[in-house]
């Protein structure tokens, strides 16, 4: 297992099918598991530990509302951490991402956007940092850039 992705709660699971979906086209191995930073503490740290002794190269954490969960897998692993902030009914996402971009010195956390476009972008940050010494997902993320970029050609011919 190269990449652990951490939801904070089930209701996340909706952020996380695109991103989930390019993982498996690219041929990672990932695992998801839904372990709550406030809930369940102790099972996180375990499944952290546990998860290192797998192999994880990268943790996606992915939170909501107070968003604490990549910050505190980031205080547990020496390894890299992206948190995705979701979108919340209250502020929109905004205290997500807050939360998880204003992490105290020492304890870094990679933050994307807010949302589905925000894990995906995840997925395909820890794909580059994966890609740095693996050369098929190197090659794999190059032909996926090369392909986007097509695609916007192909819509600006149309208009």
């Amino acid at each position: 297992m190269q990449i652990a992705i951490i939801l904070g709660s089930q209701s996340d699971l909706k952020s996380v099918k695109e991103g989930v979906e390019l993982l498996r086209k690219f041929k990672v191995d990932f695992e998801l598991k839904v372990l709550s930073a406030h809930r369940s503490p102790k099972q996180l740290t375990s499944y952290i530990q546990e998860a290192e002794k797998k192999g994880v190269k990268v943790f996606i954490g992915v939170a909501g509302g107070s968003a604490a969960l990549p910050g505190v897998i980031a205080s547990q692993t020496t390894l890299p951490v992206i948190g995705v902030p979701v979108e919340t009914k209250s502020l929109k996402g905004l205290d997500s991402l807050l939360s998880i971009v204003q992490m105290p010195k020492g304890v870094p956390v990679g933050c994307m956007t807010i949302g589905k476009a925000g894990f995906v972008n995840a997925v395909i940050f820890a794909l580059e940092i994966l890609g740095i010494k693996d050369k098929s997902i190197s090659l794999n993320l190059k032909k996926y850039k090369k392909d986007m970029a097509k695609q916007i050609k192909d819509i600006r011919i149309k208009l």
